[in-house]
């Protein structure tokens, strides 16, 4: 992975949550050595299985002690530049298994965030828990507030929300769950790039995201490893308009 990222020289790396398997500081420790090759920035948020499953003290009370000891300090990251504000938003607790949430006082911070920015920076949240459902999985394990956190995202003017989850990759819009007359939200929800753990048709497989933003437009390339190539190969391309333009095409490949 770090290869790939060296090849497409982006502005920004972001892993949208899931380092580790059962959060143990030897997972974390691997996990950081593996995001420091990366050589562009990089923002990481928490996902739930960087929460402890089994040692339930820390769970309860102190969910991300591991991972600040071992991997970051910060849950909630911020990058910014001329072109973009990208907030990271922590959906992983110790309360409960898989599902996530974000709490109101959290939602209302970021919604001032976000308004602060002036008209025509590209707004993205990080969010390991989904905002829509998979395909064929359907409402289970999305964000317990998902709807109220469209209202706010799309309020403020974010266009694209970047998950992870359920190592399935997959493109959607907020519309077609939570219709609403505002201007479009789209969710890129990561498939996984460094493990085995795909679902459905990424069972076994790795893949990612690459995002480019244009004038008038956004385009994201679905990119999937394919060992007879020894490298990531374009799946699928989306183009969409920006700021609620309703033009989207979609261009996919075979092999």
């Amino acid at each position: 992975m770090p290869g790939f990222v060296a090849e497409l020289r982006p502005d920004l790396v972001v892993v949208s949550g899931d380092l580790t398997q059962r959060a143990k500081p030897l997972q974390f420790q691997e996990a950081r050595a593996l995001v420091e090759r990366i050589v562009v920035p990089t923002l990481v948020v928490p996902g739930n299985h960087d929460v402890p499953l089994y040692r339930v003290w820390e769970r309860l009370f102190s969910p991300y002690g591991a991972y600040r000891s071992h991997f970051s300090t910060e849950t909630e990251p911020i990058y910014r530049d001329d072109q973009m504000l990208v907030v990271g938003v922590n959906s992983a607790h110790g309360l409960t298994f898989t599902q996530g949430r974000i709490r109101k006082s959290r939602l209302e911070r970021l919604e001032r965030q976000f308004a602060e920015e002036p008209q025509g920076v590209l707004k993205v949240a990080v969010i390991h828990h989904l905002l829509v459902p998979p395909p064929g999985f359907g409402h289970q394990d999305i964000l317990t507030n998902a709807g109220r956190t469209v209202e706010v995202l799309t309020r403020c003017g974010v266009e694209l929300v970047l998950s992870g989850h359920y190592h399935q990759a997959f493109v959607a819009s907020s519309e077609e769950f939570y219709p609403a007359g505002r201007p479009d939200l789209w969710v890129l929800a990561s498939g996984t790039s460094s493990s085995s753990r795909g679902r459905a048709a990424e069972r076994g497989k790795n893949s990612c995201f690459s995002i480019d933003v244009e004038p008038g437009k956004i385009v994201v390339t679905h990119w999937r490893w394919v060992d007879e190539r020894g490298g990531f190969r374009p799946r699928a391309i989306h183009r969409f308009g920006r700021h609620g333009a309703s033009a989207v095409t979609t261009v996919e490949f075979s092999g």
